[in-house]
């Protein structure tokens, strides 16, 4: 059957900015969907507010709209564009929400556009709690005791009668957002009207609870006609109560008998079927562990967070696939990609094991509670495949890249047995290292299945890692060093430094040892088939096995590497960065690899790269690829600080990187050296030093006055800065700062309360062009990446034209090849430097997409030895755009609770949204209606001002005022307020007693709240 041939046009809804619960798996699934429109010829148009993503890029769609995504925006466009189709299901719960209320509101029927793929009353029974029981309910299958409510009372009385703890689960929203687990009336209370309050349709469902029971999920795809597919089976390895994007998955399920996985299939199927969905679904059951009861929790009619790791999993390229799908074509005429000779209907078959673990943001947010839930905490995750489990696991944790070598925490060791046994009954990000430390104690398998409801079997192969360690701690000399030992500790996924210090042996003699007993990696490709066809789409793992499926080609190639699992301060630009400099190697002739191991993005995406392989960003396994591949060069400049700190050890290894040198990367990165290079060039900073120690700190803070900027070398989003404003605070960031950074300097500047100034840069060696100059609103000492930018900054030209020279100076004398990143402030009538980042920074996209400046593929072409004259650009600044552009930060605070909310010089945000438009207020109204900030034209404010902003503040409040809101205040603010004519209610501070500001926000009469504080933090 072939596709509709009715649909000329079609367009395709993004999910917007990057958040906990919403992430790079959007970008990946709706930039699979524009290619696959563009593969049947279908004119594409799209709609998103996300300038880091490659989806939004110029080639991905005929006409691409950055606005805000609200129903009033998309409906000018599809009003301006009159697409014959929408394609609602690639853009997350976004995507979903905004096509129900288009067709609410009658848009779609206006302008007869059909919705594509799953049906709107399908997408209604799915995500109505109520429809979707009843649908449940009308072919058999079972679901959890529960109640679709409207109100809080409601809640209540349901969870007295069936007894708590119940869940709560919101209808229309996405990552557990609003919901949680209530174990008591007080809890309930909260998280319902929590819950009502961001249900599209103020609709929670209240659900009994089955905590404990194994959490299973399949991914199935239906065509039009009916013809049903299994791509997937997951199993969590956390039982239920924990999100499932805060859970360690394996796929395929290990624990399933035979039974249990065609029964549970057959559910999928049965459901897929009676919901009428025409593409993919993701479909989570809870199965009993004594039994073969199930229930069903939830079916997503679109495709989530799970089918990107089923389809980097597998090699199924779903989100591809249901775009096909929805313009009509059957599973049977949908080519399978990889192996390119059997169809889409051909259903996947694993021959390893995949393991996927949640990366969580607690680094950055040390106060935050680490208790895990049903309501989504981690920012992104890392992927990774073995033949065996423990291999997989090991992998994955390595790919985290936390402050560890394997499973071993040392701050856990302190832990008495007792508090052992009450932290692992609690689930946290910690869970699975005190598992290994319990286990390391001599903790049997049933009682720690008993305190965690973690399945026996995953125990026994965590146990076994144990006794491995075991096995290695006996040979501490080289000599005595047994070779099947470490084969097997190689199969089971442990890395040289593990195995180093297990030993006590030098990590260059566990190499030696290694490579003279023949102990090597081995490459085997991901096919879909289980090696029944061969692929046509080279995607690589490492195992240590005897064949090799990889095979080295003599052409001449380049290896770029990624960016790893996304977190705060390292997101989805640098995925951005990675896939456009492999574009750019390509149309050079050159072959292409790739390493990464985020399962969510474009890069991973099996034909991205000429070569992907999917492996942890440390030194060991990327010298393993390097060895296997023999590239020309290594690109380190475009995978955020991940691959910059691979710089130096790959040098010294002997691997050549391309651009720029790494003495001179470390030149830049490096506080102390850096500080010198500003001195020789006559560049002006803020006073202040490299220390390396709490007393130089001390000292240097005391000879130049508080407040001032402590800065660690070699991070990225700020990580572990702090503006200090005393010495007792001096002392505890110093230590923080050095923690992150022991082997380099820590910076004490003075800290300036300018105006902050960004810059990036592309640089030959001589020529240096400038795309543009951005400007931030907020002030400096607020991280760049949590900053609004404006774009053109629009300096007097005195300014203007000392950073183009600063600019200038510093990339010729760092001896830049490629891009850099440099940010100025800009105070009592004069520019210091602040900082200079020698790689791609988070502003390319950004300033990419609004210049139209190629600047990933100019400053790549740059390290393959071409210059920027030969490219067809000149050096200097480019004459700004005619239109304004604005980014604004988007933050994930209501996912993460006990958080501090104010911002600072480290980094918070976990996405941006971009504002376009001729003027820089319609610019900055987009951005901020895009990123969900919305300011409320009737209402109450909070004001609580400290004594050194209240000026500052006083317009601010005025402009409130003229619109017709009213206002509480504390009382010296209250006091200030009334001094120059604005009427304001009082009310007290916490330590004055009840009742408070706390109080008053609790009750529900304030709409909003301006509080700066006194002091520090």
């Amino acid at each position: 059957m072939p596709r509709n041939p009715e649909l000329k046009r079609v367009m395709v809804i993004g999910s917007g900015p990057i958040i906990i619960g919403q992430a790079a798996e959007f970008d990946y699934a709706g930039t699979q969907a524009c290619r696959a429109l563009k593969e049947e010829r279908v004119e594409v148009v799209l709609a998103n507010s996300n300038p880091a993503t490659i989806m939004t890029d110029p080639e991905m769609a005929d006409r691409i709209y950055i606005e805000p995504l609200t129903l009033e925006f998309l409906a000018k466009v599809i009003e301006k564009e009159r697409p014959q189709g929408l394609l609602p299901t690639l853009g997350g719960q976004v995507g979903l929400n905004l096509a129900v209320q288009l067709a609410e509101a009658g848009v779609l029927e206006k302008y007869q556009v059909r919705l594509l793929g799953t049906p709107l009353e399908t997408i209604k029974k799915a995500e109505d709690r109520e429809l979707f029981k009843q649908m449940l309910s009308a072919i058999g299958e079972p679901v959890p005791e529960s109640k679709v409510v409207g109100t809080v009372e409601e809640a209540v009385a349901f969870g007295c009668q069936v007894g708590f703890p119940v869940v709560v689960r919101p209808a229309y929203t996405l990552g557990g957002t609003g919901g949680g687990l209530a174990r008591d009336e007080v809890e309930l209370r909260e998280i319902v009207g929590r819950g009502l309050a961001l249900s599209m349709i103020r609709q929670v469902l209240i659900e009994r609870s089955v905590a404990g029971w194994k959490e299973i999920e399949y991914e199935v795809m239906r065509d039009g006609a009916d013809n049903c597919v299994t791509v997937c089976n997951m199993e969590n390895i956390d039982p239920m109560g924990i999100h499932t994007g805060d859970s360690i998955v394996v796929a395929p399920s290990q624990t399933l008998s035979d039974h249990e996985y065609q029964m549970l299939r057959s559910a999928s199927l049965k459901i897929i079927r009676a919901l009428g969905v025409e593409g993919g679904c993701n479909i989570q059951f809870a199965l009993d562990p004594e039994s073969f009861r199930y229930y069903v929790i939830e079916v997503n009619p679109r495709v989530s967070r799970s089918s990107a790791l089923a389809s980097k999993a597998t090699g199924y390229p779903i989100a591809r696939v249901a775009t096909k799908i929805a313009l009509g074509l059957r599973l049977d005429e949908i080519e399978n990609f990889v192996t390119r000779k059997t169809k889409a209907c051909f259903e996947p078959a694993l021959d390893y094991c995949v393991v996927k673990f949640p990366r969580w943001p607690f680094d950055k947010f040390v106060t935050a509670d680490r208790s895990l839930g049903t309501q989504m905490k981690a920012t992104g995750e890392a992927m990774a495949i073995d033949r065996t489990f423990e291999g997989a696991l090991l992998k994955a944790v390595r790919s985290l890249e936390l402050p560890t070598e394997g499973l071993s925490f040392p701050d856990l060791r302190v832990l008495a047995t007792p508090d052992l046994r009450t932290k692992l009954s609690a689930p946290s990000d910690e869970r699975l290292f005190l598992i290994l430390e319990a286990l390391r104690r001599g903790f049997r398998i049933e009682e720690l299945s008993s305190l965690t409801g973690i399945d026996k079997f995953f125990l026994k192969k965590i146990k076994e890692i144990t006794e491995l360690e075991n096995a290695l701690k006996k040979m501490r000399n080289p000599l005595q060093l047994d070779k099947e030992v470490v084969f097997k500790a190689k199969q089971r996924g442990f890395s040289d430094l593990m195995i180093s210090e297990l030993t006590g042996a030098d990590l260059s003699a566990i190499k030696d040892f290694r490579v003279h007993n023949g102990i090597n990696p081995v490459y085997k490709m991901v096919d879909t088939c289980a090696g029944e066809f061969e692929a046509a789409t080279p995607y690589f793992y490492s195992t240590y096995d005897l064949e090799n499926e990889a095979a080295v080609t003599p052409r001449r190639k380049v290896l770029v590497i990624g960016a790893g699992p996304i977190r705060i301060g390292q997101g989805i630009e640098f995925d951005y960065c990675s896939v456009h400099s492999v574009r750019a190697l390509k149309e050079e002739g050159i072959e292409a690899l790739i390493i990464n191991n985020n399962p969510e993005t474009v890069s991973t995406d099996s034909d991205t790269a000429d070569r992907l392989y999917f492996e942890p960003l440390t030194l060991e396994d990327v010298l393993h690829v390097v060895e296997q591949e023999r590239p020309a060069g290594v690109i380190v400049q475009f995978g955020g600080q991940t691959a910059i700190n691979l710089a130096g050890p790959l040098a010294e290894a002997g691997v050549p990187i391309l651009g720029t040198a790494v003495e001179k990367i470390d030149e830049g990165e490096d506080r102390e050296r850096f500080e010198k290079l500003l001195g020789q060039l006559g560049i002006p900073k803020p006073p202040g030093r490299g220390v390396p120690s709490l007393e130089a700190a001390l000292a240097v803070a005391r000879e130049i006055g508080f407040p001032v900027l402590v800065r660690p070398s070699y991070v990225l989003g700020g990580r572990a800065m702090e503006i200090v404003y005393n010495e007792s605070d001096l002392r505890a960031f110093v230590a923080s700062a050095a923690a992150v950074s022991p082997h380099h300097p820590i910076l004490v500047d003075k800290y300036f309360q300018g105006k902050e100034i960004e810059v990036d840069a592309i640089c030959d060696g001589e020529d240096v062009l400038i795309p543009g100059i951005m400007k931030h609103i907020e002030r400096a000492g607020v991280h760049s990446g949590d900053s609004i930018a404006v774009y053109p900054a629009r300096l007097p030209k005195s300014v203007e034209a000392r950073i183009v020279e600063d600019t200038v100076k510093l990339a010729r004398a760092l001896r830049i090849k490629g891009l850099l990143n440099i940010q100025f402030v800009y105070y009592q009538g004069e520019v210091y430097v602040l900082e200079v980042n020698p790689r791609a920074s988070r502003t390319v996209p950004y300033l990419s997409k609004i210049t139209g400046i190629p600047m990933v593929r100019l400053g790549t072409k740059i390290m393959l030895g071409k210059k920027l004259r030969e490219l067809g650009y000149e050096g200097g600044l480019v004459r700004p755009h005619a239109l304004a552009a604005v980014k604004v930060p988007v933050f994930s605070f209501g996912k993460l609770l006990q958080v501090d909310t104010y911002l600072g010089p480290e980094m918070k945000s976990t996405g941006e949204v971009m504002g376009v438009d001729t003027s820089v207020p319609c610019a900055l109204y987009k951005g901020l209606l895009a990123a969900g900030c919305s300011i409320p034209r009737v209402g109450t404010v909070l004001v609580t001002i400290a004594d050194r902003d209240k000026e500052e503040a006083l317009s601010i409040v005025k402009g409130l005022a003229c619109l017709g809101l009213k206002f509480y205040a504390t009382q010296g603010t209250a006091r200030f307020l009334r001094k120059h004519g604005i009427e304001v209610e009082e009310v007290s501070k916490i330590e004055e007693g009840s009742p408070h500001v706390v109080d008053l926000i609790r009750s529900g009469k304030i709409n909003f709240v301006i509080n700066t504080f006194s002091g520090g933090k």
